[in-house]
């Protein structure tokens, strides 16, 4: 296993286990062993877990490219945005808050050192790929907001057809054309900021060679 592969292993070792322990917190703690589906851990914050898991043991590598232009682009924009509005952050218990800091902090380190490290994509074609990867996560959340809905409270990657949009400007899209629309745009704007991203990546990248 070369070194990139066993930091990102470590790293999603690391998360992996945080997040144990903050679920574990927010059941029986805070939930009083009830098991709150709001923080059911398949957010676009915690997407980047499980590729750091799937880079380190994966033993083809084959899709690593991916997973390194996802955390560059994708992973990287959902660290950096949610410092403009922390309000997510936030918990009554003050461990927990201090993880959800460091959390989005590691976030962005984790997208600069995909970009900056070897293999990453940053043609055109590795955009649409990580593109392809976070509709297919958008997806996966999808179903599990319709599945679980019934459990209790879940709004994964905040499409939930069952609640507002609470984002900045997105609710007030919602509020004039409807959630279906506010929905779509908010995707289609996460994959625009993304673009962006991969767009310097790509002059840097250049400028590199």
């Amino acid at each position: 296993m070369d070194r990139q592969r066993r930091f990102f292993l470590a790293c999603g070792i690391l998360m992996l286990s945080s997040e144990i322990w903050k679920q574990w917190l927010l059941a029986f703690l805070l939930g009083g062993g009830r098991y709150n589906w709001w923080y059911f851990p398949f957010q676009l914050c915690s997407i980047p877990m499980y590729l750091c898991l799937f880079i380190g043991l994966s033993p083809s590598g084959k899709y690593t490219p991916t997973c390194l232009t996802f955390l560059m682009d994708y992973g990287l924009l959902a660290g950096v945005f949610t410092f403009f509005d922390t309000t997510g952050l936030h918990y009554s218990y003050a461990p927990l808050t201090v993880h959800s800091y460091l959390w989005h902090v590691l976030l962005i380190f984790l997208g600069v050192c995909a970009g900056l490290g070897k293999n990453a994509d940053y043609t055109p074609s590795g955009y649409k790929k990580s593109a392809c990867l976070y509709l297919a996560c958008a997806f996966i959340a999808t179903l599990c907001n319709l599945a679980f809905h019934p459990l209790g409270n879940i709004n994964m990657f905040y499409i939930s057809p069952y609640y507002a949009m609470k984002q900045k400007v997105f609710l007030h899209i919602a509020a004039a054309l409807g959630d279906g629309p506010a929905i779509a745009l908010y995707i289609l704007s996460v994959m625009a900021g993304a673009w962006l991203i991969h767009q310097l990546w790509s002059l840097l990248s250049r400028r590199r060679s």
